[in-house]
């Protein structure tokens, strides 16, 4: 009889990291207690940044940890999943990281507009993954939840056109009837 391997969990994402083209840290957040002092997930993330930054792959194997990481312009994007942990789930929750922030940006992500647009990449986060738990992968899906939050104002002038513009219409149908 083969040995089980470890139960099955929800909490599957240890770490989410975005780092600069010098391995700052841009992002970083930690979901259990895998690296517990600043010291230890500062000394992580300089190991991950120096074994990835000129490889060209996109999963590496990590002080027993599943790296999957992909770089953007001057920015280097990580999940992390411990050693057991399915590659194509990780994947994807980076892939819908990406995609929903390049939908936010309207362009390819870069430096100069993530740091413009902190709040939004901290609430593309947590649409994401909340405590290690992967809620979604759609971006779509990301993206929609996010309008819903903060819908943007019209510009009044709009806003005054369609008023008078709904108002005369409602006389107008109420005329011919």
């Amino acid at each position: 009889m083969e040995p089980a391997g470890p139960d099955p969990s929800l909490y599957t994402v240890k770490a989410l990291l975005i780092l600069d083209s010098l391995g700052q840290r841009l992002l970083a957040k930690y979901y259990d207690g895998t690296f517990p002092t600043a010291k230890e997930q500062a000394a992580f993330e300089r190991s991950v940044f120096s074994k990835t930054h000129q490889a060209g792959g996109e999963i590496a194997c990590l002080e027993g940890l599943t790296v999957v990481y992909r770089s953007s312009v001057d920015l280097f994007f990580y999940v992390v999943g411990g050693c057991q942990e399915n590659e194509l789930m990780l994947l994807a929750v980076l892939t819908c990281l990406l995609d929903a922030l390049s939908y936010l940006l309207r362009k390819e992500v870069e430096k100069r507009w993530l740091l413009d647009n902190m709040e939004g990449m901290f609430l593309v986060v947590d649409e994401i993954v909340d405590r290690g738990v992967i809620l979604e992968s759609d971006p779509q899906q990301v993206i929609q939840r996010l309008s819903l939050h903060a819908p943007e104002p019209a510009p009044y002038g709009f806003v005054l056109f369609d008023y008078l513009a709904g108002s005369s219409e409602r006389r107008d149908a109420g005329n011919k009837e």
